[in-house]
């Protein structure tokens, strides 16, 4: 099976310059908005499938990375300067000499494809320069070109394509255009040339007949005008197709079903035929109840033979497709999770939903442990810091006290800034100290307070703000005392503090550290 081993990406969309090595099976694309996900599969899937209508159709604007060409603008107007756009696709290496050569980037030495948008400076240089000199904040898209060539320098062609792939992307996955596309892109990596041309050569010729026998008797008694049918490569086999399921168009059902039929539909015909190699999801859980969901993910983690690309922001997709897949784009830190331990992969992929790709995706982040700490951990440092912790782009994630050391060595390989807060449980030396040896960083550090008589968050908070919680829960206590009713009920009594008490509540000394920690 043809393999994607690495990508490399120059001045193309939102992507300046971009480095991307792949697994052989699944490849989960994360990152935060207007990180270059999308930008990523768009660059394969244009780079595989060597369209050059589809690049045109796109447009040359559109692909140019802006950066890139605001910097040309402002720079001198020289024909050596235009930016170029650059997608070399590196593959595992097979026997076809076609594809093996050193016209890539790196002059690495390998199979490969490669997509360039650039200047037609020989056809047009002379125009280009004097369409410069009269107006220098025109840049000249009408005079690029795109090329599709291999790295052994020979010709990239659709009908020749190492890697058979398909794109499914969910965000235009009701319009026309792309069901129509996406049934042409089926059609033909399931029909070979041969057949395809003998189909539509018989398609056309069954149209024909249709238009003389069946139209005769109505066309007879129009005189000079007649009606016929369309026989253009806008009326042909391609564009008349459509995959159904029980008889319905898919693009007459949901979008949700129409991404679980796709998706299912396409891997299904790999394991049939072994001839998907490469499958490019673009945010999959897009319309889907959470119940399609898992039964994609369910389908996605079965998936062997068929090279998966994923892009999503759905923690669930991220976590049960193992975290060790996952490549993070954006904030300065583009690279694989593949060296998280197999623990705390495995955690992830079994555990309840969580907030895993909250924990990745942030710079600074508050661990709680339970829910009375997060309903109040806003206004606590809302009163602290004068303003919420969005502002200091901090985020607060409440999980579960036995996960800490795995959300710990995520933070670790991302070098993301954690103030963990947790109950001391009675014995702060053990718990909070000797506990997390090995797990904490240079930026990680655990808060509790230590001393064991304030053993949980609740009895800290009674301690420091006894007056206000029996004001507003003494009355009507006849068995529990106080103290006692707000550790059995921690999500309620949290949420009456806040609603009716906020004003006065003090938050616990460690929790303040914390607070002030993470600020730093």
């Amino acid at each position: 099976m043809p393999v994607i081993k690495k990508i490399v990406i120059k001045n193309f969309k939102s992507i300046a310059d971009l480095t991307l090595e792949f697994d052989a099976g699944k490849n989960v694309l994360i990152g935060d908005n207007e990180t270059g996900k999308s930008s990523v599969l768009l660059a394969l899937d244009l780079t595989l499938s060597a369209s050059r209508s589809r690049v045109e159709n796109i447009g040359y604007e559109a692909l140019l990375n802006q950066s890139a060409v605001q910097n040309f603008l402002a720079g001198p107007a020289r024909l050596d300067l235009l930016p170029e756009v650059i997608v070399d696709v590196f593959l595992e290496e097979g026997d076809d000499q076609g594809f093996y050569g050193t016209q890539n980037v790196l002059g690495t030495q390998t199979d490969g494809l490669r997509m360039a948008i650039v200047p037609l400076i020989e056809e047009f240089g002379q125009t280009i320069v004097d369409l410069l000199k009269a107006n220098k904040d025109s840049f000249p898209f009408e005079y690029y070109s795109v090329k599709f060539s291999t790295f052994s320098g020979a010709p990239h062609v659709s009908y020749r394509r190492p890697v058979k792939h398909l794109m499914i992307d969910s965000s235009r996955i009701d319009s026309e255009y792309a069901a129509r596309e996406y049934t042409r892109a089926v059609f033909g990596f399931h029909a070979n040339v041969p057949d395809r041309y003998r189909l539509e050569n018989r398609y056309r010729q069954g149209k024909e007949a249709f238009g003389r026998e069946s139209l005769r008797d109505l066309n007879n008694a129009l005189g000079d005008y007649q009606f016929a049918l369309r026989t253009s490569s806008r009326a042909n086999l391609e564009t008349d197709l459509v995959i159904t399921k029980d008889g319905i168009p898919i693009e007459n059902r949901g979008k949700g079903e129409q991404c679980f039929i796709k998706t299912n539909f396409a891997l299904q015909k790999y394991e049939e035929k072994g001839s998907l190699n490469v499958l490019l999801l673009e945010e999959p859980e897009n319309h889907l109840s959470h119940t399609n969901m898992k039964r994609l993910v369910e389908r996605l983690a079965d998936t062997t033979g068929t090279q998966l690309f994923i892009t999503t922001h759905s923690s669930h997709i991220c976590a049960r497709l193992d975290l060790r897949h996952a490549l993070l784009l954006g904030s300065g830190r583009a690279g694989r999770l593949k060296d998280l331990s197999e623990p705390t992969a495995n955690f992830f992929m079994k555990a309840p939903d969580n907030n895993v790709l909250e924990l990745a995706l942030s710079k600074r982040v508050i661990l709680v442990e339970g829910d009375a700490e997060f309903i109040l951990m806003e206004h606590f440092y809302k009163q602290l810091a004068g303003h919420p912790p969005q502002a200091d782009a901090v985020h607060i994630i409440s999980i579960g006290g036995t996960s800490f050391k795995r959300y710990l060595e995520l933070g670790k390989l991302l070098s993301i800034r954690i103030a963990a807060i947790r109950d001391n449980d009675g014995d702060y030396q053990q718990n909070c100290v000797a506990n997390y040896e090995g797990y904490l960083y240079a930026s990680a550090k655990i808060f509790a307070d230590t001393n064991p008589d304030r053993s949980t968050f609740e009895i800290g908070l009674y301690s420091d703000n006894q007056q206000t919680c029996d004001d507003l829960f003494a009355a009507g206590r006849k068995k529990l005392t106080v103290q006692e009713y707000m550790l059995k009920n921690k999500a309620d009594v949290a949420f009456e503090l806040l609603t009716k008490k906020a004003a006065e509540l003090i938050a616990p000394k460690y929790i303040q550290d914390a607070i002030e920690w993470i600020r730093a």
